[in-house]
């Protein structure tokens, strides 16, 4: 089996709305090609400490990444920190928030939106600042990164989804087709990432 490994953290996702909206994922599971975990979220349930606890393991409280204003680089050993230490390559699609915890901060687009640099935890990367990036840019920068990199291990993170509920709520016609959507744009990668030997990880935040 291969070690290389692809985390998506679809922001915002609802688990009922996923098992609802996401036929693709949905399917694989049936099918065996996948499996399905309910897992409890961490307090305080807010995007940074989130990102943080999901990359390292450790609660917020403990990681000191709070609230969403606490902007400086993670103190805490992470998934690409352990990947750097055993000179694996490291890749990321996601929003800048990651930049700024596990590469620098604070964020300069300009510096920072496309980033080349073997010396980061975060090697490959190609970061947004917008809510409203559309998420099918976000899985084809991924999806570039990964052909010209072949990372051992790679985080996608979209916003779309989360951009929907906090804009139209969880219950909308908008939010659960921002969610079909996604599901979409994964079914034209994923069958490509497990064929090219990749471990597919998912998470809903």
């Amino acid at each position: 089996m291969s070690n290389k490994v692809i985390l998506i953290v679809l922001d915002g996702l609802a688990y009922n709305t996923a098992e609802q909206c996401m036929g693709f994922l949905q399917g694989l599971n049936a099918q065996g090609a996948t499996t399905l975990y309910k897992l409890q979220c961490e307090l305080p349930s807010k995007s940074r400490p989130l990102y943080e606890t999901i990359l390292t393991g450790v609660t917020p409280v403990l990681s000191g990444i709070v609230h969403n204003d606490v902007n400086r680089n993670s103190n805490q050993q992470s998934v690409f920190s352990l990947a750097r230490k055993a000179e694996l390559t490291t890749a990321a699609a996601a929003f800048h928030w990651f930049s700024e915890l596990y590469n620098r901060s604070p964020y300069n687009a300009a510096r920072d939106r496309h980033t080349e640099d073997l010396e980061q935890l975060i090697q490959h990367g190609c970061f947004y600042h917008g809510d409203h990036y559309p998420d099918s840019y976000v899985y084809l920068d991924a999806e570039s990164l990964r052909r010209r990199h072949n990372p051992d291990f790679m985080l996608i993170h979209p916003m779309n989804i989360d951009n929907a509920g906090h804009h139209e709520g969880v219950d909308s016609s908008h939010y659960r087709n921002t969610v079909r959507n996604s599901d979409g744009e994964l079914s034209k990668y994923l069958p490509t990432w497990i064929d090219e030997g990749y471990q597919v990880r998912r998470f809903s935040r």
